[in-house]
């Protein structure tokens, strides 16, 4: 059978040189990947059940997040270099999003019996990545192989008990993460301003998890407890958004970008927007799943597990967001790593009272934003004549 030429029709990638902005194509999948959070985030709060220790759930959100993570950046990569502007491109990216949500549905089963259908998605997304790259150029073939042995694994995981399972997955989530050592590291032409503002979208839409959390964990009758717990459950994403976005360092950060040389450029981008980003994500699933729970009863102490999840999920928000300023050479914030380090001492609010920890967290965030803004009042950060040296990590390309 013959394809539409517009499907099979080879194209040019965009010139790194020419303005490229995020599109509502990717904006859609992004909202479809976000609901792989969602669900990361119901794997946890499962394993915290009936005071149930976080580590195990702990591991299995990392092993699951490591392996779609591996893939989201890739996506995120490709339509930096091939825009999905044209029907060919769209249709792949759309099939893409069908391999994300039949992962996203398979996750809280994943390691009891559906990570067939985990394999199964994944195994989706990587052809469909391949397709799209190869309309292109024909270089994505050195990564295939190893994009499609770690789904290989994955399925075997799929049809495996006991703790081969988690093996495997090791072994997949490795695989993938390892794969530019051996193919080799090179620059991409990646477009500066497309990639700060697709992480940026991408943060804002994941932020989104924790309010959906209050929805969730708020059941039955709403009493005054009720009310102040999803108040401050509110004002704690508020709290991490403006971590993130309240210094408006969009700008300076396509700047780092955009003055680097292709090489080191790829480099600043593994390190700010693929490794530094992995604890954000993290965080807000750890934040997301110990709101849910101190909502369903706000005035009770918390188990250990979700009081660890939530006063975690700070740490690790914050930890991310200072590696992120770090590799960029942003305003660094000398508050934000004590503030992390300070935010498992809320645990023994919670417990004692989920309200208490709630309230105890969003009161650390709230001085420390308000302490650095005391610290230059009036003043935009890092302004254009004055930009600081970004770091230069060492990383390998993602797929």
């Amino acid at each position: 059978m013959r394809l539409p030429g517009w499907f099979a029709e080879r194209v040019e990638p965009t010139p790194a040189h020419e303005e490229l902005r995020v599109s509502t194509l990717e904006l859609f999948f992004d909202l479809v990947f976000v609901f792989t959070i969602t669900q990361l985030t119901t794997l946890l709060v499962d394993g915290l059940a009936d005071g149930g220790h976080p580590l195990p759930a702990a591991l299995r959100v990392l092993l699951v997040f490591g392996v779609m993570w591996w893939m989201y950046a890739g996506y995120a990569w490709l339509t930096n270099t091939i825009p999905p502007v044209r029907p060919a491109r769209r249709v792949l990216v759309l099939l893409g999003m069908v391999g994300f949500l039949i992962m996203a549905l398979a996750i809280p089963t994943a390691f009891d019996g559906g990570g067939w259908a985990f394999a199964l998605g994944y195994l989706i997304i990587v052809l469909v990545h391949a397709g799209l790259y190869l309309q292109a150029t024909a270089s994505i073939v050195r990564v295939v192989p190893f994009n499609l042995a770690a789904t290989g694994l994955l399925f075997a995981a799929g049809f495996t008990d006991g703790p081969l399972v988690l093996v495997l997955w090791a072994a997949a989530m490795v695989l993938l993460w390892a794969s530019p050592y051996f193919i080799g590291q090179k620059g991409f032409p990646l477009h500066p301003a497309h990639i700060v503002e697709r992480h940026g979208l991408l943060v804002i839409v994941a932020l989104g998890e924790s309010v959906v959390a209050i929805g969730i964990g708020a059941h039955g009758h709403i009493d005054p407890g009720l009310a102040v717990a999803a108040a401050l459950g509110l004002a704690l994403a508020a709290c991490l958004w403006w971590v993130y976005f309240g210094g408006d360092d969009e700008g300076p950060a396509e700047r780092a970008l955009a003055g680097a040389e292709p090489v080191r450029r790829t480099r600043l981008i593994l390190g700010a927007f693929f490794y530094a980003h992995i604890p954000l994500l993290l965080g807000i699933v750890g934040v997301a799943a110990g709101v849910k729970k101190a909502l369903g009863h706000p005035l009770e102490a918390l188990h250990a597990g979700p009081a660890v999840a939530l006063a975690a999920g700070v740490t690790l928000y914050l930890a991310g967001d200072v590696l992120y300023r770090k590799v960029l050479g942003l305003p660094g914030h000398r508050t934000r790593p004590v503030a992390a380090a300070l935010a498992p001492v809320t645990i023994v609010a919670g417990l004692w009272s989920a309200l208490a920890q709630l309230a105890a967290l969003t009161a650390l965030l709230v001085a420390v934003l308000a302490a650095e803004h005391r610290r230059r009042p009036g003043r935009a950060p890092n302004p254009p004549g004055t930009p600081q040296p970004p770091a230069d990590p060492a990383g390998g390309a993602p797929a």
